[in-house]
Protein backbone atom coordinates (compact mmCIF):
# COMPACT_ATOMS: atom_id res chain seq x y z
CA UNK A 1 0.00 0.00 0.00
CA UNK A 2 2.76 2.50 0.58
CA UNK A 3 4.38 1.83 -2.21
CA UNK A 4 0.98 2.37 -4.41
CA UNK A 5 1.18 5.61 -2.12
CA UNK A 6 4.22 6.37 -3.10
CA UNK A 7 3.87 5.78 -6.76
CA UNK A 8 0.58 8.05 -7.01
CA UNK A 9 2.22 11.16 -5.33
CA UNK A 10 5.49 10.72 -7.37
CA UNK A 11 3.27 10.96 -10.46
CA UNK A 12 1.21 13.39 -9.34
CA UNK A 13 4.76 15.21 -9.01
CA UNK A 14 5.85 14.48 -12.16
CA UNK A 15 2.76 15.73 -13.53
CA UNK A 16 2.36 18.91 -12.02
CA UNK A 17 6.24 19.53 -12.95
CA UNK A 18 4.78 18.85 -16.30
CA UNK A 19 2.93 21.14 -16.82
CA UNK A 20 4.82 23.76 -14.83
CA UNK A 21 7.28 23.62 -17.70
CA UNK A 22 7.86 27.24 -19.28
CA UNK A 23 8.45 25.39 -22.52
CA UNK A 24 5.28 23.02 -22.85
CA UNK A 25 7.15 20.39 -24.11
CA UNK A 26 6.47 17.15 -22.35
CA UNK A 27 8.78 15.37 -24.69
CA UNK A 28 11.63 17.58 -23.42
CA UNK A 29 12.66 18.97 -26.84
CA UNK A 30 13.53 22.81 -26.66
CA UNK A 31 10.30 24.09 -28.70
CA UNK A 32 6.48 23.41 -28.46
CA UNK A 33 5.92 24.58 -32.54
CA UNK A 34 8.11 25.40 -34.98
CA UNK A 35 6.15 27.75 -37.56
CA UNK A 36 8.04 26.48 -41.06
CA UNK A 37 8.33 27.51 -44.53
CA UNK A 38 6.25 31.28 -44.12
CA UNK A 39 6.63 34.60 -45.05
CA UNK A 40 7.53 36.12 -41.86
CA UNK A 41 6.70 40.09 -41.37
CA UNK A 42 7.92 41.33 -38.45
CA UNK A 43 8.58 45.11 -38.69
CA UNK A 44 10.43 46.16 -35.80
CA UNK A 45 12.91 43.57 -36.61
CA UNK A 46 12.66 44.31 -40.46
CA UNK A 47 12.00 40.73 -41.67
CA UNK A 48 10.64 40.19 -44.58
CA UNK A 49 11.13 37.03 -45.65
CA UNK A 50 10.54 33.08 -45.80
CA UNK A 51 11.80 31.87 -42.65
CA UNK A 52 10.95 29.52 -39.46
CA UNK A 53 10.13 30.48 -36.10
CA UNK A 54 10.51 27.86 -33.14
CA UNK A 55 8.49 28.93 -29.53
CA UNK A 56 8.01 27.25 -26.20
CA UNK A 57 4.34 26.98 -24.68
CA UNK A 58 2.69 28.41 -21.71
CA UNK A 59 0.81 26.73 -19.27
CA UNK A 60 -2.32 25.63 -20.03
CA UNK A 61 -5.24 27.26 -19.42
CA UNK A 62 -6.49 30.54 -19.15
CA UNK A 63 -3.50 33.22 -19.65
CA UNK A 64 -5.05 35.40 -17.07
CA UNK A 65 -4.82 32.49 -14.42
CA UNK A 66 -2.68 32.91 -11.62
CA UNK A 67 0.11 31.15 -10.48
CA UNK A 68 -0.83 28.29 -8.08
CA UNK A 69 0.77 28.38 -4.45
CA UNK A 70 2.45 25.54 -3.22
CA UNK A 71 -0.01 23.49 -1.41
CA UNK A 72 1.05 21.27 1.82
CA UNK A 73 0.44 17.10 2.26
CA UNK A 74 -3.10 17.27 4.40
CA UNK A 75 -5.78 14.43 5.09
CA UNK A 76 -3.51 11.87 2.56
CA UNK A 77 -3.42 14.41 -0.34
CA UNK A 78 0.14 14.54 -1.58
CA UNK A 79 1.78 17.95 -1.27
CA UNK A 80 2.13 20.49 -4.68
CA UNK A 81 4.99 22.43 -5.26
CA UNK A 82 4.03 26.01 -6.48
CA UNK A 83 3.07 26.15 -10.20
CA UNK A 84 3.81 29.64 -11.58
CA UNK A 85 2.09 30.95 -14.55
CA UNK A 86 4.05 31.21 -17.76
CA UNK A 87 3.68 32.19 -21.15
CA UNK A 88 5.22 30.90 -24.29
CA UNK A 89 8.34 33.02 -26.12
CA UNK A 90 9.37 33.11 -29.45
CA UNK A 91 13.02 31.35 -29.03
CA UNK A 92 14.10 31.34 -32.52
CA UNK A 93 13.63 32.92 -35.63
CA UNK A 94 16.26 31.30 -38.67
CA UNK A 95 15.82 29.91 -41.76
CA UNK A 96 15.50 26.08 -41.72
CA UNK A 97 15.59 25.46 -38.36
CA UNK A 98 15.67 21.80 -37.53
CA UNK A 99 12.29 20.30 -37.28
CA UNK A 100 13.18 17.40 -34.86
CA UNK A 101 13.80 20.16 -32.13
CA UNK A 102 10.20 20.56 -31.49
CA UNK A 103 7.31 18.51 -30.39
CA UNK A 104 4.72 19.69 -33.43
CA UNK A 105 5.40 21.45 -36.79
CA UNK A 106 3.46 23.84 -38.73
CA UNK A 107 3.79 23.93 -41.93
CA UNK A 108 3.11 27.79 -43.26
CA UNK A 109 4.23 27.62 -46.71
CA UNK A 110 1.94 29.96 -48.69
CA UNK A 111 1.51 31.82 -45.90
CA UNK A 112 1.86 35.10 -44.01
CA UNK A 113 3.30 34.93 -40.21
CA UNK A 114 2.96 38.25 -38.53
CA UNK A 115 3.12 38.85 -34.99
CA UNK A 116 -0.82 38.89 -32.96
CA UNK A 117 -2.41 41.95 -34.78
CA UNK A 118 -3.15 45.02 -31.87
CA UNK A 119 -6.51 46.51 -32.37
CA UNK A 120 -6.23 49.66 -30.42
CA UNK A 121 -10.38 50.84 -30.44
CA UNK A 122 -12.61 48.34 -29.21
CA UNK A 123 -15.52 48.36 -27.14
CA UNK A 124 -15.45 45.24 -24.48
CA UNK A 125 -17.41 45.83 -21.61
CA UNK A 126 -19.92 43.20 -22.48
CA UNK A 127 -22.83 42.51 -20.10
CA UNK A 128 -26.49 43.77 -19.12
CA UNK A 129 -26.85 45.83 -16.37
CA UNK A 130 -25.63 49.15 -18.20
CA UNK A 131 -26.40 50.76 -21.45
CA UNK A 132 -24.93 51.49 -24.84
CA UNK A 133 -21.18 50.40 -24.53
CA UNK A 134 -20.85 50.07 -20.73
CA UNK A 135 -21.60 47.01 -19.34
CA UNK A 136 -24.35 46.00 -22.20
CA UNK A 137 -24.96 43.74 -24.92
CA UNK A 138 -23.98 46.55 -27.44
CA UNK A 139 -20.27 45.79 -26.50
CA UNK A 140 -18.65 42.19 -27.17
CA UNK A 141 -17.00 39.58 -25.13
CA UNK A 142 -13.37 39.44 -25.74
CA UNK A 143 -12.37 36.17 -27.09
CA UNK A 144 -15.18 35.46 -29.14
CA UNK A 145 -13.83 38.57 -31.16
CA UNK A 146 -10.48 38.34 -31.58
CA UNK A 147 -8.60 35.39 -32.02
CA UNK A 148 -10.28 34.71 -35.23
CA UNK A 149 -9.37 37.60 -36.96
CA UNK A 150 -5.63 37.09 -35.78
CA UNK A 151 -5.95 39.57 -32.70
CA UNK A 152 -3.98 38.56 -29.39
CA UNK A 153 -4.17 42.05 -28.26
CA UNK A 154 -7.02 44.86 -27.96
CA UNK A 155 -7.62 48.37 -26.31
CA UNK A 156 -10.99 49.21 -24.87
CA UNK A 157 -11.44 52.94 -25.55
CA UNK A 158 -13.32 54.22 -23.15
CA UNK A 159 -16.38 52.05 -22.07
CA UNK A 160 -15.24 52.76 -18.66
CA UNK A 161 -14.76 55.30 -16.58
CA UNK A 162 -12.74 55.64 -13.25
CA UNK A 163 -15.77 54.60 -10.88
CA UNK A 164 -16.28 51.10 -12.80
CA UNK A 165 -12.91 50.15 -14.18
CA UNK A 166 -12.58 47.73 -11.13
CA UNK A 167 -15.84 45.81 -12.30
CA UNK A 168 -14.85 45.75 -15.97
CA UNK A 169 -11.25 44.61 -14.80
CA UNK A 170 -12.99 41.61 -13.06
CA UNK A 171 -14.96 40.73 -15.48
CA UNK A 172 -12.76 41.52 -19.01
CA UNK A 173 -9.66 41.67 -18.65
CA UNK A 174 -9.39 39.20 -15.78
CA UNK A 175 -11.18 36.76 -17.03
CA UNK A 176 -9.81 36.73 -21.06
CA UNK A 177 -7.26 34.86 -23.25
CA UNK A 178 -6.87 38.07 -25.01
CA UNK A 179 -4.56 40.52 -23.49
CA UNK A 180 -7.31 43.34 -22.50
CA UNK A 181 -6.08 46.99 -22.19
CA UNK A 182 -8.10 49.81 -21.33
CA UNK A 183 -8.38 53.72 -22.37
CA UNK A 184 -10.10 55.08 -19.29
CA UNK A 185 -12.80 57.30 -20.20
CA UNK A 186 -12.51 60.84 -18.70
CA UNK A 187 -15.92 60.61 -17.65
CA UNK A 188 -15.96 58.84 -14.73
CA UNK A 189 -19.50 57.13 -15.51
CA UNK A 190 -17.65 55.68 -18.88
CA UNK A 191 -19.59 55.47 -22.27
CA UNK A 192 -23.26 55.13 -21.22
CA UNK A 193 -24.78 57.11 -23.87
CA UNK A 194 -26.20 59.17 -21.30
CA UNK A 195 -23.58 60.81 -19.43
CA UNK A 196 -20.65 61.64 -21.82
CA UNK A 197 -21.73 65.67 -21.99
CA UNK A 198 -21.25 65.57 -18.25
CA UNK A 199 -18.30 68.17 -17.47
CA UNK A 200 -19.07 67.32 -14.01
CA UNK A 201 -18.06 63.93 -14.34
CA UNK A 202 -14.93 64.78 -16.02
CA UNK A 203 -12.33 64.53 -12.94
CA UNK A 204 -8.59 64.48 -14.23
CA UNK A 205 -7.16 63.69 -10.47
CA UNK A 206 -9.48 60.78 -10.10
CA UNK A 207 -8.81 59.23 -13.33
CA UNK A 208 -5.59 59.53 -13.34
CA UNK A 209 -5.37 58.13 -9.81
CA UNK A 210 -6.82 54.60 -11.39
CA UNK A 211 -4.61 54.66 -14.24
CA UNK A 212 -1.69 54.91 -11.82
CA UNK A 213 -3.46 52.20 -9.58
CA UNK A 214 -3.53 49.56 -12.57
CA UNK A 215 -0.29 50.39 -14.86
CA UNK A 216 -0.64 47.43 -16.21
CA UNK A 217 -3.82 47.60 -17.57
CA UNK A 218 -4.75 50.92 -18.26
CA UNK A 219 -2.52 52.44 -21.00
CA UNK A 220 -4.52 55.62 -21.85
CA UNK A 221 -7.29 58.38 -21.47
CA UNK A 222 -10.58 58.79 -24.00
CA UNK A 223 -12.43 61.64 -24.72
CA UNK A 224 -15.30 60.32 -26.67
CA UNK A 225 -18.56 61.74 -28.19
CA UNK A 226 -18.66 65.04 -26.73
CA UNK A 227 -20.63 67.48 -28.59
CA UNK A 228 -20.48 71.01 -27.79
CA UNK A 229 -18.21 74.06 -28.48
CA UNK A 230 -15.70 73.74 -25.65
CA UNK A 231 -11.91 72.74 -25.09
CA UNK A 232 -12.94 72.15 -21.26
CA UNK A 233 -13.39 68.47 -21.82
CA UNK A 234 -9.66 67.81 -24.03
CA UNK A 235 -8.17 70.17 -22.17
CA UNK A 236 -9.48 67.76 -18.57
CA UNK A 237 -8.35 64.93 -21.04
CA UNK A 238 -5.38 66.21 -21.37
CA UNK A 239 -4.28 67.20 -17.69
CA UNK A 240 -5.18 63.34 -16.65
CA UNK A 241 -2.97 61.90 -19.54
CA UNK A 242 0.06 64.12 -18.04
CA UNK A 243 -0.81 63.33 -14.28
CA UNK A 244 -0.99 59.64 -14.90
CA UNK A 245 2.28 60.16 -17.74
CA UNK A 246 0.08 58.17 -20.65
CA UNK A 247 -1.54 59.14 -23.78
CA UNK A 248 -5.23 60.52 -24.48
CA UNK A 249 -7.18 59.27 -27.43
CA UNK A 250 -9.71 61.99 -28.81
CA UNK A 251 -12.81 60.93 -30.50
CA UNK A 252 -14.91 64.55 -30.96
CA UNK A 253 -18.42 64.47 -31.37
CA UNK A 254 -19.67 67.69 -32.75
CA UNK A 255 -19.68 71.66 -32.28
CA UNK A 256 -21.44 74.19 -34.35
CA UNK A 257 -19.06 75.66 -35.90
CA UNK A 258 -16.79 72.19 -35.53
CA UNK A 259 -13.58 72.31 -32.95
CA UNK A 260 -11.01 73.49 -35.48
CA UNK A 261 -8.22 69.71 -35.79
CA UNK A 262 -5.40 72.26 -36.81
CA UNK A 263 -5.78 73.54 -32.95
CA UNK A 264 -6.42 70.33 -31.12
CA UNK A 265 -3.82 68.64 -33.04
CA UNK A 266 -0.37 71.57 -33.28
CA UNK A 267 -1.67 73.42 -29.95
CA UNK A 268 -3.56 70.99 -27.50
CA UNK A 269 -1.71 67.52 -28.48
CA UNK A 270 1.52 66.46 -26.94
CA UNK A 271 3.51 63.91 -28.94
CA UNK A 272 1.81 60.19 -29.33
CA UNK A 273 -1.35 61.73 -28.62
CA UNK A 274 -3.84 60.12 -30.42
CA UNK A 275 -6.33 61.05 -32.82
CA UNK A 276 -9.05 58.39 -33.69
CA UNK A 277 -11.84 57.97 -36.74
CA UNK A 278 -8.68 60.19 -38.67
CA UNK A 279 -10.71 59.22 -41.94
CA UNK A 280 -14.19 60.18 -40.79
CA UNK A 281 -16.17 63.88 -40.09
CA UNK A 282 -18.20 65.50 -42.06
CA UNK A 283 -15.99 64.91 -45.15
CA UNK A 284 -17.26 68.36 -46.67
CA UNK A 285 -17.02 72.03 -46.34
CA UNK A 286 -20.11 72.59 -43.94
CA UNK A 287 -18.18 74.23 -40.76
CA UNK A 288 -20.47 72.91 -38.28
CA UNK A 289 -19.91 68.92 -36.83
CA UNK A 290 -16.56 67.70 -36.89
CA UNK A 291 -13.64 68.48 -39.17
CA UNK A 292 -12.09 66.11 -41.94
CA UNK A 293 -8.20 65.73 -42.40
CA UNK A 294 -8.90 65.84 -46.51
CA UNK A 295 -10.56 68.44 -48.52
CA UNK A 296 -12.60 68.32 -51.23
CA UNK A 297 -10.22 68.61 -53.32
CA UNK A 298 -8.63 65.38 -52.59
CA UNK A 299 -5.37 67.09 -50.68
CA UNK A 300 -4.59 66.41 -47.28
CA UNK A 301 -4.98 69.75 -45.29
CA UNK A 302 -1.05 71.24 -44.68
CA UNK A 303 -1.79 71.02 -40.87
CA UNK A 304 -2.28 67.52 -40.79
CA UNK A 305 1.20 67.05 -41.83
CA UNK A 306 2.57 69.45 -39.77
CA UNK A 307 0.70 67.30 -36.77
CA UNK A 308 2.16 63.70 -38.15
CA UNK A 309 5.86 65.74 -38.04
CA UNK A 310 4.90 66.45 -34.62
CA UNK A 311 4.52 62.93 -33.64
CA UNK A 312 0.29 63.13 -33.53
CA UNK A 313 -0.65 59.29 -33.92
CA UNK A 314 -3.88 59.29 -36.63
CA UNK A 315 -5.45 56.11 -35.99
CA UNK A 316 -8.29 54.49 -38.09
CA UNK A 317 -11.13 53.20 -35.46
CA UNK A 318 -13.33 52.58 -38.56
CA UNK A 319 -16.50 52.21 -36.29
CA UNK A 320 -20.30 51.92 -38.14
CA UNK A 321 -19.29 55.40 -40.43
CA UNK A 322 -16.74 56.67 -39.27
CA UNK A 323 -14.71 56.57 -42.68
CA UNK A 324 -15.65 58.16 -45.30
CA UNK A 325 -14.78 57.25 -49.33
CA UNK A 326 -13.41 60.57 -50.03
CA UNK A 327 -11.17 60.88 -46.71
CA UNK A 328 -9.51 57.24 -47.03
CA UNK A 329 -8.94 56.57 -50.16
CA UNK A 330 -7.53 60.32 -51.51
CA UNK A 331 -5.40 60.09 -48.26
CA UNK A 332 -3.59 56.62 -48.43
CA UNK A 333 -3.16 57.19 -52.40
CA UNK A 334 -0.98 60.46 -51.69
CA UNK A 335 0.51 58.42 -49.20
CA UNK A 336 -0.25 59.11 -46.40
CA UNK A 337 -0.84 55.73 -44.59
CA UNK A 338 -2.89 55.76 -40.42
CA UNK A 339 0.11 54.81 -38.12
CA UNK A 340 -2.58 52.26 -36.66
CA UNK A 341 -5.45 50.42 -38.01
CA UNK A 342 -8.04 49.83 -35.54
CA UNK A 343 -11.72 48.48 -35.88
CA UNK A 344 -14.02 50.60 -33.19
CA UNK A 345 -15.38 47.09 -32.93
CA UNK A 346 -19.22 46.73 -31.43
CA UNK A 347 -22.47 45.17 -32.28
CA UNK A 348 -23.23 48.18 -34.17
CA UNK A 349 -19.85 48.50 -36.45
CA UNK A 350 -19.21 44.74 -37.24
CA UNK A 351 -22.15 43.59 -39.27
CA UNK A 352 -21.83 46.85 -41.60
CA UNK A 353 -18.16 47.86 -43.96
CA UNK A 354 -16.26 47.48 -41.04
CA UNK A 355 -16.51 43.86 -40.08
CA UNK A 356 -13.19 42.40 -38.73
CA UNK A 357 -9.74 44.14 -38.53
CA UNK A 358 -8.73 41.25 -41.39
CA UNK A 359 -11.20 42.84 -43.56
CA UNK A 360 -10.45 46.85 -42.61
CA UNK A 361 -6.60 45.63 -43.38
CA UNK A 362 -7.49 44.53 -46.93
CA UNK A 363 -9.06 47.51 -47.73
CA UNK A 364 -6.26 49.01 -46.94
CA UNK A 365 -4.04 47.50 -49.04
CA UNK A 366 -6.78 47.71 -51.71
CA UNK A 367 -6.69 51.16 -51.73
CA UNK A 368 -2.51 51.84 -51.65
CA UNK A 369 -1.15 50.78 -48.53
CA UNK A 370 1.99 48.40 -49.32
CA UNK A 371 1.34 44.94 -47.18
CA UNK A 372 4.39 45.37 -44.72
CA UNK A 373 3.36 48.67 -44.24
CA UNK A 374 -0.45 47.55 -43.41
CA UNK A 375 0.95 44.83 -41.04
CA UNK A 376 2.80 47.60 -39.16
CA UNK A 377 0.07 49.36 -38.53
CA UNK A 378 -1.42 46.31 -37.19
CA UNK A 379 1.43 45.51 -34.64
CA UNK A 380 4.75 47.48 -34.36
CA UNK A 381 2.73 50.95 -34.63
CA UNK A 382 0.19 50.27 -31.92
CA UNK A 383 2.46 48.76 -29.69
CA UNK A 384 4.66 51.68 -29.63
CA UNK A 385 1.48 53.80 -30.03
CA UNK A 386 0.10 52.74 -26.17
CA UNK A 387 4.18 52.33 -25.41
CA UNK A 388 3.95 48.83 -24.90
CA UNK A 389 6.80 47.77 -27.02
CA UNK A 390 7.37 44.49 -25.55
CA UNK A 391 4.29 43.45 -27.46
CA UNK A 392 3.64 44.12 -31.84
CA UNK A 393 7.04 41.98 -32.66
CA UNK A 394 8.39 38.41 -32.64
CA UNK A 395 11.80 39.12 -30.56
CA UNK A 396 13.34 36.02 -29.49
CA UNK A 397 12.38 36.08 -25.95
CA UNK A 398 9.11 38.18 -26.84
CA UNK A 399 5.66 36.77 -25.78
CA UNK A 400 4.83 33.87 -28.58
CA UNK A 401 1.44 36.23 -29.95
CA UNK A 402 1.32 35.04 -33.57
CA UNK A 403 -0.83 35.35 -36.22
CA UNK A 404 -1.05 33.56 -39.68
CA UNK A 405 -2.79 34.68 -42.54
CA UNK A 406 -3.61 33.65 -45.89
CA UNK A 407 -4.27 36.11 -48.45
CA UNK A 408 -6.70 35.01 -51.30
CA UNK A 409 -7.20 35.97 -54.48
CA UNK A 410 -10.29 36.70 -56.42
CA UNK A 411 -12.76 40.25 -57.25
CA UNK A 412 -13.82 41.75 -53.78
CA UNK A 413 -15.17 44.88 -53.09
CA UNK A 414 -15.18 47.10 -49.77
CA UNK A 415 -18.03 49.24 -49.68
CA UNK A 416 -17.99 51.97 -47.31
CA UNK A 417 -19.65 55.24 -46.56
CA UNK A 418 -19.99 57.12 -49.65
CA UNK A 419 -18.43 54.93 -52.15
CA UNK A 420 -17.12 51.12 -52.43
CA UNK A 421 -13.70 50.16 -53.89
CA UNK A 422 -12.53 47.00 -55.08
CA UNK A 423 -9.60 44.98 -54.53
CA UNK A 424 -7.91 41.77 -55.49
CA UNK A 425 -7.05 40.17 -52.30
CA UNK A 426 -8.54 39.68 -48.76
CA UNK A 427 -6.63 38.54 -45.70
CA UNK A 428 -8.09 35.74 -44.18
CA UNK A 429 -6.45 34.11 -40.19
CA UNK A 430 -5.45 30.67 -40.85
CA UNK A 431 -4.33 30.26 -37.17
CA UNK A 432 -3.74 32.67 -34.34
CA UNK A 433 -0.97 32.05 -31.24
CA UNK A 434 -1.60 33.45 -27.80
CA UNK A 435 1.30 32.83 -25.53
CA UNK A 436 2.71 30.17 -27.24
CA UNK A 437 -0.96 28.48 -27.18
CA UNK A 438 -2.92 28.03 -30.71
CA UNK A 439 -6.26 29.56 -30.18
CA UNK A 440 -7.78 29.53 -33.30
CA UNK A 441 -6.79 27.01 -36.29
CA UNK A 442 -9.22 27.43 -38.84
CA UNK A 443 -7.88 24.69 -41.01
CA UNK A 444 -6.13 22.32 -38.31
CA UNK A 445 -2.20 23.57 -39.54
CA UNK A 446 -1.47 22.00 -36.05
CA UNK A 447 -2.75 18.69 -35.77
CA UNK A 448 -2.07 15.69 -37.89
CA UNK A 449 -3.94 14.97 -40.73
CA UNK A 450 -6.42 11.40 -40.15
CA UNK A 451 -8.13 10.14 -37.04
CA UNK A 452 -6.47 11.06 -33.67
CA UNK A 453 -5.07 8.02 -31.55
CA UNK A 454 -7.86 5.38 -29.99
CA UNK A 455 -10.66 7.86 -32.27
CA UNK A 456 -10.04 10.97 -30.06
Amino acid sequence: MRTKLLLITVLVIFGIRANAQPSGTPSGKPYAYIIKGGHVIDPKNNINEIMDIAFTAGRRGMVARPAMAARPAANGRPARPAVPASEGKIALIAKNINPDLADKIIDAKGLYVTPGLIDIHVHFFWGHDGSYLKNAPTALPADGFTFRTGVTTVVDAGCTGWRDFELYKKRTIDASQTRVLAMLNIVGTGMDGAGENNIDEMDPQKTAEMAKKYPNDIVGVKLAHFSGRTWVPTDRTLEAGRLANIPIMVDFGSANPFLPLDSLFNVKFRKGDIYTHAFGGNGTNDPNGRESIVDLNGKVKPFVHKAREKGVIFDVGFGGASYLYNQGVPAVKAGFYPNTISTDLHTGSMNGPMKSMENIMGLFMATGMPLKEVIAASTWHPAQAIKREELGNLSQGSVADIAIFRINKGDYGWPVRGGKFPGKERFQTEMTIRAGNVVYDLDGLSQPAGPSPAGR
